[in-house]
């Protein structure tokens, strides 16, 4: 196969997006789509290898799973071994498991399934996870397994069979990306079935380029070129993490990567552009500089308490460059050496796999090392103050409460609702107390649940899903279905959210840590009148009676910080501050809307400075009450008072 060295830097325009945006550069917002570049290239040289090879008749299974392997295990495993002394420095037992986890998961290549299970709204933030980064690997990896045995297959339809055939694969993959990104966004993001169509667009550019050389006008392949490049850039630059993904959202990328890979042929001045030195050197260590990228990143901001400053991110991203050196150079090139024996190739995977998985088995069910680290790591304080906060954040808040009576019921979307307990329950206790909104509306239903006020309430709630942000797979939709079919059985719809999305960073970013590290922070009065117009238009239609209430204070810190200071065991600071302008904002806006009280949260339960109540940790992460908190607030007079008026 000809090298290409424009192929190398157009790894380069995909790997340093990437590193950017999980430094945190606000203006790389959609640095991610270069996983997808990557995605495309390598779907095009892995089918350009694979069919040149049937051509000539030389291709061997065996050999190609050997090169494959040379290529990706030797520096990914180096990366793992450099992880695990670092993680015992590092992690508390609860990330300690975390990360023996993905030692089992990464070298059977399913790194993916696991982050995937890990994607609830309530998990270890996923920036602090040093090998989350692995599962575009292990979309690779199912994807090189998989694919010589389909051409294989495919081979008796013929050139064209073949094209057609993974034409159609292409196009199914696309579909059930699109559909997943609206219904199972975690799994169309993780899974290879929805990330398949990008690395077969790359398939089908190495198949045409294969049947013939690209002869078209000069001014024909640089404005293909050209195009290909602009749509690179302009998801890099316009798309957030906002950005519905992988779905059509991501055509703009790997149709350009396919673009260049067609059309910029020697010549032209994207082939001059991603041709230069620099370019071409950065795409060789490209691998390298990804694997290194997340580690340093996950473990610098798990020692911070607060988000790590630009130059301490930016001096971590140029750190990755020798270390990617030393790697592309000392560990895979001289891996990836055609003397070096199959039967060491898989040897040493084996048994380097085998004891990675060791580690991770040994670690998981020790849970993360824990009596090793709390003897060894932390002091009798930090070892009774970690003891403190972990019994009080353990258990998982969308499970319900601990009571678990028939007629207190939580379901993400009405549509899941058992409409023949639902009438069960409106003939045993009359019309229902109905809690809509976002996860916070689950800490809200659990604590009215648990003051045994109020037989009969239903949430209809799920993380993330707010009546101003309500793309799929969110519940209202399905809520107005329910309300349409049923509204004579509600008593009182109370809606409740999380206060930080209507409160943004200096970038206009909502729910901002860096809004309350004393950062410039600005409100959203947009979404809040979006709240009060929606619960006032459900007023207006039904007889029920609509209530808000609002947001309360967030600790906005992370629990396993007070081990390390003191300062940690109270409310951040800032966050009281802008809670409490929020309010003001929230009263004035409500003020025209008389029909829909609002009901601060001040008044159900005045959240105090102090982290700790009692022998309770009030919040189980930086914006959730923790479940001794919700038994708590439940039996506070003000929760009383309020669940009562319901």
């Amino acid at each position: 196969m000809i090298y290409r060295a424009e192929i190398d830097g157009l790894r380069a325009l995909a790997v340093v997006p990437v590193v950017l945006f999980h430094a945190g550069f606000y203006l790389f917002s959609g640095g991610f789509v270069g996983v997808d570049v990557f995605f495309v290239i390598s779907g095009y040289l892995i089918t350009s290898i694979i069919i040149n090879e049937m051509r000539d008749g030389t291709f061997s299974l065996m050999n190609f799973y050997v090169r494959r392997a040379k290529r990706i295990l030797p520096a990914l495993f180096l990366v793992m071994l450099v992880c695990i002394p670092f993680s015992f420095v590092f992690f508390l037992p609860i990330a300690m498991k975390d990360f023996s986890q993905s030692l089992m998961a990464v070298p059977a290549f399913l790194s993916n399934v696991l982050f995937l299970t890990e994607s609830g709204y309530f998990e270890q933030e996923a920036e602090l996870k040093p090998l989350l980064h692995t599962w575009s690997l292990a979309v690779e990896e199912q994807y090189y397994i998989i694919f010589p045995l389909l051409l294989m297959v495919l081979g008796f339809l013929g050139r064209q069979g073949v094209v057609l055939a993974l034409a159609l694969l292409l196009i199914v993959s696309l579909a059930a990306a699109e559909w997943a990104t609206s219904h199972m966004p975690a799994a169309a993001f993780y899974l290879l079935p929805m990330r398949a169509w990008e690395l077969l667009i790359g398939a089908l550019a190495a198949l045409y380029l294969q049947r013939r050389e690209v002869s078209l006008p000069p001014i024909a392949m640089q404005a293909g070129s050209l195009l290909g490049l602009g749509l690179i850039v302009v998801a890099i630059f316009a798309y957030d993490e906002s950005t519905p993904f992988p779905g059509v959202y991501a055509l703009l990328p790997t149709i350009g990567t396919a673009l260049i890979i067609v059309f910029a042929r020697p010549g032209t001045w994207v082939n001059r552009l991603l041709g230069l030195k620099l370019l071409v050197g950065l795409g060789l260590i490209s691998y390298s500089l990804y694997l290194w990228h997340q580690p340093l990143f996950a473990f610098a901001r798990y020692h911070s308490p607060s988000e790590p400053s630009v130059w301490i991110m930016l001096g971590l991203s140029l750190s990755t460059l020798p270390l990617a050196y030393f790697s592309w150079r000392y560990i895979e090139l001289p891996m990836r050496r055609p003397a070096v024996p199959a039967m060491t190739v898989f040897g040493g995977a084996t048994l380097a796999a085998l004891g990675f998985m060791a580690i991770g088995l040994l670690g998981n069910q020790s849970e993360g090392f824990k009596d090793q680290i709390l003897a060894y790591r932390l002091s009798d304080d930090q070892r009774q103050l970690y003891t403190a906060i972990r019994s009080s954040i353990e258990g998982d808040l969308s499970k319900g409460t601990a009571k678990d009576r028939p007629c207190q019921i939580r379901v993400a979307d009405a549509d899941d609702l058992d409409i023949e307990t639902f009438r069960g329950c409106v003939d045993a206790h009359g019309p229902a107390v109905v809690i809509l909104g976002d996860s916070h509306a689950i800490n809200v239903f659990n604590i009215v649940a648990k003051s045994d006020i109020n037989p009969f309430v239903i949430a209809i709630a799920k993380g993330g899903c707010r009546v101003h942000h309500q793309k799929p797979p969110c519940n209202y939709d399905g809520f107005e279905r329910f309300l349409a079919a049923h509204h004579e059985s509600i008593a009182t719809l109370v809606y409740h959210q999380s206060g930080a999305y209507f409160v943004k960073d200096r970038h206009g970013r909502v729910d901002s840590q860096a809004a309350f590290t004393g950062e410039a922070y600005t409100f959203a009065p947009e979404t809040v009148l979006d709240v009060a117009t929606y619960l006032d238009a459900l007023r207006q239609q039904y007889a029920f009676e609509v209530r808000w209430l609002g947001p309360f204070i967030e600790y906005r810190y992370r629990p396993r910080d007070s081990l390390t200071s003191s300062v940690f065991l109270s409310v951040n600071p800032h966050s009281e501050q802008i809670f409490a302008e929020l309010e003001f904002l929230i009263l004035d806006i409500m003020a025209p809307f008389e029909t829909v009280p609002y009901t601060s949260f001040h008044d159900v339960y005045r959240v105090p400075q102090q982290a700790f109540a009692g022998a309770c940790f009030l919040f189980r992460d930086r914006d959730h009450f923790s479940r001794c908190g919700e038994d708590l607030i439940s039996q506070a007079p003000g929760l009383i008072s309020f669940a009562r008026g319901l």
